[in-house]
This record gives structure tokens, sequence and C-alpha cells, in this order.
């Protein structure tokens, strides 16, 4: 039975083996939970989406060792951690071994890589470091981000895309690391999967793709035809209460899991039964409506169309984990990672996400990865601060030993002496001549004259009557002369 295609909602999910611990399958409900969560921030923009929960999970547990106070809490409620901060680290790197054991059979190819960038001289914690390497593998690089910023972006680059082998490219914009960055770390994911059972691309056609109820494009179909003959297969569940199309419910979907050689890995589509469904059933999403839509599906012959595709998307993540409820992480002066260097003056400033997965007739190809970028709290660099008392202040006088003030004080104006005086020259003619005065309290000025405002040099006889100091000129010869109060 041919049905028409519709819109279709993707989620690449690791199986864990069947030796995976509790705890390790308690971490790894922790991380689908805030993937889900994530999830339902990051659709509220249209289009396709498409990222990878687990590089996410993991860049945020390493910066998550060294996390204090608010901030530590605020992470462990999001991100879904424990409260133990080596027991997550430690169930991390549980959870990477038991994903590294899906290669043994040389049937997929899953590559994770983390790594840290280090300020070179700044002072981390040997602890923070230790965790980084021991418990998440992380290779620990130095860097001058101080004094060359763009070379070690373009290192951290080069780095995500030689393990992504080239399919995440610059995932560093120009500008995101200065010299108060001090710590970067990455989390890297490559995977190359072959479908256990291929499309035959004989079977491949150009058939419409709707995109809404009035809307449609014409795409690559891959057909898998029902394999009544071949006894082929898949883990199956229909949510139809009425039947198909008989009528379909709104909120109807179907699920299929594709699994890739070895079985190990998998991917489940869920299908709402509306071509205008998806948001209907993006609502409904959550760790238990996922694990009731597994435990119900059952294996059954179905013809399956999927349309080959290739998407790739990006994100900086700051705002949005924000939102869920860990803001501290991402505002300077707030952010406690002291356990990172012992201090509270290191914050998130960025967090990068790229993703790039491609679907064809053979299996999927699909990488990822996270750069979180930390750094200092900025403060000015100009040279030493500048303290001008030149307004009035209040002072004390204190013993240091007992903290008692001796003396407490306010200074308003540093010459009382000069308090109520006037510069005011005055001016008292005769015949023949001039008397200039000027009050004697203005000690520490001059009568200075000048014949063009240019040039002025100190009067002479100056005579004191106590109150005020005076000068008589002669009037004769003409011309100007300017006379001013100033520095002797």
């Amino acid at each position: 039975m041919k049905t028409s295609l519709l819109p279709l909602l993707g989620l690449t999910l690791i199986s864990l083996p069947s030796a995976g611990t509790a705890q390790v399958q308690t971490v790894v409900a922790g991380n689908t939970a805030f993937a889900l969560n994530l999830y339902s921030q990051l659709a509220t923009t249209p289009g396709n989406l498409f990222f990878s929960p687990y590089s996410i999970s993991t860049c945020l547990a390493m910066l998550y060792a060294g996390a204090s106070g608010n901030t530590e809490q605020q992470m462990s409620q999001v991100l879904g951690f424990g409260t133990n901060q080596q027991q997550v680290a430690s169930l991390f790197s549980g959870l990477q071994a038991a994903l590294a054991t899906d290669q043994q059979t040389n049937a997929i190819e899953l590559d994770i890589a983390n790594a840290l960038w280090t300020q070179e001289g700044f002072p981390f914690l040997p602890a923070f470091l230790e965790t980084a390497s021991n418990q998440y593998q992380a290779n620990i690089n130095q860097a001058d981000f101080v004094n060359s910023a763009d070379a070690a972006r373009q290192t951290i680059n080069d780095w995500v895309a030689q393990e992504t082998h080239d399919r995440i490219q610059d995932i560093l914009p120009p500008g995101s690391l200065d010299d108060h960055t001090r710590l970067v770390l990455a989390n890297a994911i490559y995977f190359l999967g072959v479908w256990t059972t291929a499309f035959a691309q004989t079977n491949t056609s150009t058939q419409p793709f709707f995109l809404s109820t009035n809307d449609e494009v014409e795409v690559p179909l891959m057909h898998q035809p029902s394999p009544t003959d071949s006894g082929l297969t898949f883990n199956y569940m229909q949510n139809y209460p009425y039947g198909f199309r008989n009528p379909a419910p709104t909120n109807g979907f179907q699920a299929i899991e594709l699994p890739y050689a070895s079985n190990q890995v998998s991917m489940l589509i869920l299908l709402p039964s509306q071509i205008d469904g998806l948001a209907q059933l993006e609502q409904q999403l959550s760790p238990a409506f996922l694990s009731n839509v597994l435990a119900q599906m059952v294996q059954q012959p179905v013809e399956v169309f999927l349309p080959r595709f290739t998407m790739q998307s990006s994100f900086e993540l700051t705002d949005k984990l924000a939102e869920m409820g860990m803001p501290d992480a991402f505002t300077p002066g707030v952010a406690d990672f002291s356990g990172i260097d012992g201090w509270r003056d290191l914050y998130v400033s960025h967090l990068f996400h790229k993703a790039w997965g491609q679907v064809n007739e053979a299996g999927t190809e699909a990488a990822a990865a996270t750069v979180g970028v930390v750094g200092t709290t900025a403060f000015p660099e100009d040279g030493p601060p500048v303290f001008r008392a030149d307004h009035p202040f209040l002072f004390l006088i204190r013993d240091t030993h007992t903290g008692s003030v001796l003396f407490l004080g306010r200074l308003s104006n540093p010459s009382p002496s000069a308090s109520g005086a006037t510069r005011t020259l005055t001016v008292t003619p005769s015949a023949g001549s001039l008397k200039i005065s000027w009050p004697a309290s203005l000690t520490g000025l001059a009568l200075r004259q000048s014949p063009d405002l240019t040039h002025w040099t100190a009067s002479a006889g100056v005579s004191s009557d106590g109150t005020n100091n005076s000068i008589t000129i002669n009037t004769s010869p003409s011309g100007n002369r300017f006379f001013r109060l100033g520095s002797p």
C-alpha cells in the first residue's frame, strides 16, 4: 500500500549495549530529558532542525565539573545531571566507553572526541584538568588567547573539522575569542552507518513532499517495498485508534525504527497522521512518551518511503539555555566556576553548536560539534587606576589593629582662608594716577600687568594696609595696560 509522504520528525537514538549498567542508563535518561526540552526550545523557529544532544550534554558536562553554588544547581537541574559532580563525570566516562563498543563489529563508524584549550600561564585547578583528562578523555592543549586569539580560533576550528571528517567547518566565527578568553571546551562526534537493509536506488523516484495542506515540493523519495516474501521486518507501531485514515485522528502517528548494520544504532522516525500534525506531535514529546512508543513497537513487515536529504544547522545556545533555567553560567560577575580556577571570575561567553546530516539509500552520515568559550570578567587594562581628589570628600583616621576610628572628617575647601574673599580688583582714579587695590586675604596671588594680554609681568610698588593691597600707577604716557591677579 502506497501512501502520500507526510512531514516527519527524526530522532537519532543511540542504543546502549544490553550490558549497560543502570548507572549509565541513568545518565542517558537525564540526557534524553534535556534533549527533548532543548528541542522544544529550538523548534520555535520554523524550518529544518538538526542537532546532537549528546555532543551538547558532553561539552556542558565537562564544564559542569568546575561549577559551584547556584551555577552548579541550575546546570544540574536543566541538564538532568546528578548533584555529585565526580559521579556525573564517571557516568559520562562509562557512557562514552559503552558507545565505543559499537565500533567493535566494524559495521559502523562512531568517533567521539573531547578537547580543552587553556590559556597558557592561567592558574587552572589540577583537579579540574584531571577530571577532563581522565574521565572525559579530553586532550588538554595550551593556547595564547591574550596575544593570539584568532590563531587559537583557527586551531580549534581545524581540530573540529578533522574530528568530524570536514563536515563541520568554522564553528567558531571571527571575534568569538578575544584576550579575555581563558578556556575553550569542545566535543566532536561523527557517525557513519549503512542500513541493515539498503534502499535500492532503482526504487527511488521523484514524488511530492507536502509542506502543508496547500503546498508541496518534488523530492527524491526512496522506497523499500513490502518485504512479504523476504521475511524482512521492522520495529513498528501505529497509533491510529480509529484505523488507518478511517478517519485518522488529528493526534495519530506512526513510528518505525530503521536499524543500521549490527543493529546497535538505529533511526527512529515518528510520522504524524495529518500533513499539518507535526506541531501536535511535538507537543507530546517527553521521555515518558518516547519510552511508551518504544515499548509498543513490534517487528512486522512494513513498506517504507523516505526522502533522501541533507541538512545542517548551527546555533548559539547561551540564550536558549538561559531561558531553560541556567542563566547564571552566562552572566559575568554571577557565574560561579570556582572549581576551574578557584575564583568566581569566569563565565561562559559563547556556546556554539553545529550539526550536519545526510540520509540516502546506503545509510546515514552525520557529524556535530559543540564548543564552549569561557572568558574572564573584563576589567579595565589601560593602566593604573586614577584617584583624583579634586572635590569635597570624607576621610577618617583609624587604628588598624583594633579598627577604632580615631578621627573622622570631611574636606569641602582646602583653602579656607580664601573663603568669602573675591578676586575683584578695585580701581580708584585721581589726578594723573590710578590706585588699584585688592583684598590682602587673597594670599598667594600677585598683581600682574600686560600691554597686549599676551606678555604678563609682575607689578612693582605694591603696598598693604593689612586689609587691602594696592598699587598706584601714573596714567601718562597714554596706552593700553591690563591688570589681573595671578600666580607670582
